[in-house]
């Protein structure tokens, strides 16, 4: 005998509605199913979210923004490859992010586009998208019929990977031109690009261990494919009416996300703050200058500490990405405030989960924008016809 429960919401990427049983069971394959009293559960996604023009409607956004993602990520790599200037610690940084975009753009996007299409020209779901539920009857070790491979436990693992490592790749770029603008003498000697890479190379391993740190540390858990988001989602297995004792793995996530976003914001504002000290200081000396003839060499002599002008405009740039990406993620983090409190948001989950999705296409677009080296480079990229070979030292 099953019961409906109340919305009820687990910290992280999942919203769904949970039903009673007597074992572990998927979430998603006890709300399809129905109850076994006549009663029938209410479905995770409503009309007004997964009509036929809506979901039409939603895979044209998600082709576009695939388009978008995977095209604009491409030009960043190889403008970035291909520009020796950018073979920089800086540069390194930025090709790290554009590749953790570009992942979501080739595997966690069209993944969403293929089973959206699925759900419109078939009339029965995918094999995999109605989860089967393990029981002592079905549990492989008794010789029972085994779960058909879940393509979400490679989608879900990938897209919340992808996103700790812009996060961290954000945080490594704001300390590396925090120390341009703060330790300007000695930032070659401490940004080296053996230590980048190893830095990369850090928050890619510990990105990925983090997002698969529910599946590995805990067997009460599963990955699948939620209607709301048209994505895949964490999701729970419930004992009985009780969420597993472990389910607050979860809050590693949002911990780690708003930690980093935190010190990021932290690091910012110190640079942002010795960039307007020294812009006061350098006013006031071009202001003596005018007055007393002196200050001119004031300006020249007496600021040599000061940081470049290059520097101070990269700063900003990456103020400007970490703006960006933090007004992207604050959806999310309302998303899950709203599901603590009770309230189950079908349609602002998608809007919450898709708009974090495209961010990964926002950063080209402020590269484009703010970087004129950039500019340049994409200028040669599409116009190299046009130009000698060795036109690129220019």
């Amino acid at each position: 005998m099953t019961a409906q429960l109340p919305n009820v919401s687990v910290p992280g990427r999942t919203a769904v509605l949970l039903p009673t049983t007597d074992c572990p069971f998927n979430v998603t394959a006890a709300a399809q199913e129905g109850l076994g009293s006549g009663q029938s559960l209410a479905p995770l996604c409503t009309l007004c979210c997964c009509g036929f023009i809506n979901r039409t409607l939603a895979v044209v956004f998600m082709v576009s923004l695939a388009f978008a993602i995977v095209v604009g990520n491409v030009v960043t790599l190889t403008v970035f490859v291909q520009t020796r200037q950018s073979r920089t610690p800086q540069g390194y940084l930025k090709v790290s992010l554009a590749i953790a975009d570009m992942m979501v753009g080739v595997l966690v996007v069209p993944f969403s586009i293929y089973t959206e299409i699925s759900l419109m020209v078939t009339s029965a779901p995918p094999i995999w998208y109605q989860g089967i539920s393990i029981s002592p009857a079905t549990s492989p070790s008794l010789g029972g019929p085994v779960s058909p491979w879940q393509p979400c436990m490679l989608i879900g693992p990938v897209f919340a990977g992808c996103t700790f490592v812009s996060i961290s790749t954000i945080f490594l770029m704001t300390l590396e031109r925090s120390v341009a603008i703060l330790r300007p003498l000695h930032k070659d000697a401490l940004v080296t690009r053996r230590r980048t890479l190893f830095l990369i190379l850090l928050s890619w391993a510990a990105s990925f261990l983090l997002a698969l740190a529910p599946l590995i540390f805990s067997r009460n858990f599963t990955l699948e494919y939620n209607e709301c988001s048209r994505m895949c989602n964490y999701t729970p297995l419930l004992f009985g009416s009780q969420l597993p004792p472990d389910a607050n793995i979860l809050l590693l996530f949002p911990t780690f996300d708003f930690t980093l976003l935190g010190g990021t914001l932290v690091v910012n504002i110190v640079s942002f703050t010795s960039i307007r000290r020294y812009s006061r200081k350098r006013k006031l000396l071009s202001e003596g200058s005018l007055s007393d003839g002196r200050g001119g060499a004031a300006v020249g002599g007496g600021c040599s500490h000061r940081p470049s002008f290059s520097d101070i405009k990269a700063a900003k740039t990456i103020g400007i990405l970490t703006f960006a990406f933090t007004a992207s993620f604050s959806p999310i983090a309302v998303f899950v405030l709203g599901n603590v409190v009770g309230y189950t948001w079908c349609n602002f989950s998608f809007l919450a989960f898709w708009i974090l999705t495209g961010n990964s296409c926002c950063n080209v677009i402020i590269y484009s924008v703010r970087d004129h080296r950039f500019r340049k480079g994409v200028t040669l990229l599409f116009q190299r016809d046009h130009y000698p070979p060795h036109g690129e030292k220019s």
